[in-house]
């Protein structure tokens, strides 16, 4: 059995510490005068030791395929994001142009990317631009023509906007022709950037429409084959159409994820009980009727597995939870809780729905990042909802009072990985009372990934028999002085499950 001590370090508010480890899991915590020997040492020179984060929504090919190749989140205007495409396939003249990002809420022209726009500086070459949100996207005619029956869709517009049905085909056909090389190089440039971030754990959202059961199978295995951050995986498809099979032949931790029960705010897709501000004519969509979403939940919850929603807006919310309280009604409050179902994004909700939460011990797995982006009176919130909605979305200290579970996530590639501007964010919320304390917040992007996976040791992260996910950080600031100062210091060594990630920093 190898063991580990983590020497010197500050844990918490409190200098002076070490921590054993024996076969992955902490054996011993105290001064670090009284530490018993181990095999290995790393001396921590006084420097901050926490739970390492876990990143609860993440989508790691695409991700990947983002952090090594097109990426137009920095583009302020049409014509800024046009030459960056260009820029981007010269290069490499043949393939699909994969890129994602852009966002044409601030752009001096006006309009976002059509189809005449790529084929100007594609040519004839297949190519994907999702929008920041992912939930719509630009495509060039080449790409349309490579799927059949793509203008009977829901969501089609022959500008090459694709929202809707039309988006989720036209990506799964974008998607599918990265060679297998390509995307496990995505994968493992995913992982190493979670390691460099402190990351111990990432919740893979995959699903039919967003990847396939072989791109998870393959991420998976490339976590199981190397030391590096753990890969928590999820399938969101209906159990009707298969979905738990795939569950239970992998091995998955939930069947759930991004289960797309709406769209999002940006793509005037998610689900509203009244219509957009800017686009009265709509009120989003609902993808599923309610009897599937009851007749999943009940497969789950038959077999205690985790279901999880992608729903984002109040209509999408409150169809969910009617769904929940279906199945609670036919087998019981209790068979429901121990399941503790999963809402992804979760971000407009009333007072009553969190209380259904909590009373049926259901996870909010939320981003902040998305607040930092679009809240705030003059944000895209604002515009799409109007700014009295707006500033009710992401409530993240009422789950938190309410006694609701709450995992902080990115959503990778939509927001970045970055697991302290996530804490920070939570605190500094754009609207006044919705942000969380610093101590809820850091717990939340650490042990609240635990709760949501239904993996949390009793005595929580940094106890005897937990599992040995560690960061240490680059700095001799306690913890509370990091939170304080909205400080984003450095990891210098990632333990997980008591194997050193890479090399110290």
């Amino acid at each position: 059995m190898s063991s580990l001590l983590v020497r010197d370090v500050t844990v918490g508010d409190r200098p002076g510490r070490a921590v054993h480890v024996a076969d992955g899991r902490i054996g011993w915590l105290g001064d670090a005068a009284e530490a018993p020997p181990a095999d290995r040492t790393l001396d921590g020179g006084g420097a901050l030791l926490t739970p390492a984060f876990v990143d609860a929504h993440v989508h790691a090919t695409a991700t990947g395929l983002s952090l090594t190749g097109l990426a137009l989140h920095g583009a302020g205007s049409l014509r800024a994001a046009v030459a960056q495409v260009a820029d981007h396939a010269g290069p490499a003249p043949t393939g699909t142009v994969l890129g994602t990002g852009w966002d044409e809420t601030g752009w001096p022209e006006g309009r976002g990317l059509t189809r005449h726009d790529l084929d100007a500086v594609v040519g004839e070459r297949p190519a994907y631009l999702a929008r920041v949100d992912v939930h719509s996207a630009t495509v060039s005619t080449a790409l349309l023509d490579r799927v059949p029956g793509i203008t009977d869709l829901p969501g089609y517009s022959p500008d090459g906007r694709l929202r809707l049905d039309a988006h989720h085909a036209v990506r799964q056909a974008a998607y599918g022709s990265v060679p297998p090389g390509q995307r496990r190089a995505a994968q493992q440039a995913t992982l190493a950037a979670a390691a460099a971030l402190g990351i111990g754990s990432v919740h893979e959202m995959a699903g039919p429409e967003v990847s396939s059961a072989e791109d998870l199978a393959g991420l998976l295995a490339l976590a199981a084959g190397a030391p590096g951050p753990r890969v928590v995986g999820y399938w969101g498809e209906l159990s009707e159409r298969g979905g738990l099979d795939v569950v239970r032949e992998l091995g998955l931790a939930g069947a759930g994820g991004d289960l797309f029960c709406d769209g999002a705010f940006g793509s005037h897709t998610a689900a509203l009980s009244t219509p957009y501000r800017d686009r009265p004519e709509t009120a989003g969509n609902l993808r599923f009727d309610t009897g599937s979403l009851v007749e999943h939940l009940r497969a789950c919850t038959r077999a205690s597995l985790q279901a999880g929603f992608h729903c984002i807006g109040d209509a999408a919310v409150d169809q969910v939870l009617a769904a929940v309280a279906a199945v609670v009604e036919e087998l019981g409050r209790d068979a429901v809780r121990v399941c503790r179902h999963r809402l992804e994004h979760v971000e407009m909700v009333s007072d009553a729905a969190i209380e259904q939460l909590r009373d049926w011990g259901m996870v909010a797995s939320v981003q902040p990042a998305f607040d930092a982006a679009w809240g705030g009176a003059s944000g895209m919130y604002a515009e799409r909802l109007g700014v009295e909605r707006a500033a009710g979305c992401n409530p993240l200290a009422d789950f938190v009072d309410a006694g609701v579970a709450v995992a902080l996530g990115s959503d990778a590639p939509v927001t970045p990985l970055d697991p302290w501007g996530g804490v920070h964010a939570a605190i500094d919320h754009t609207t006044p009372g919705s942000g969380l304390r610093p101590f809820d917040a850091f717990d939340a992007a650490t042990h609240g990934g635990w709760v949501a996976a239904r993996a949390e040791h009793p005595e929580g992260p940094l106890s005897v028999g937990a599992p040995a996910d560690l960061a240490l950080w680059a700095t001799s600031e306690t913890l509370s002085a990091v939170l304080a100062a909205r400080a984003r210091p450095t990891c210098r060594q990632l333990v997980v499950a008591g194997d050193l990630i890479g090399d110290p920093r």
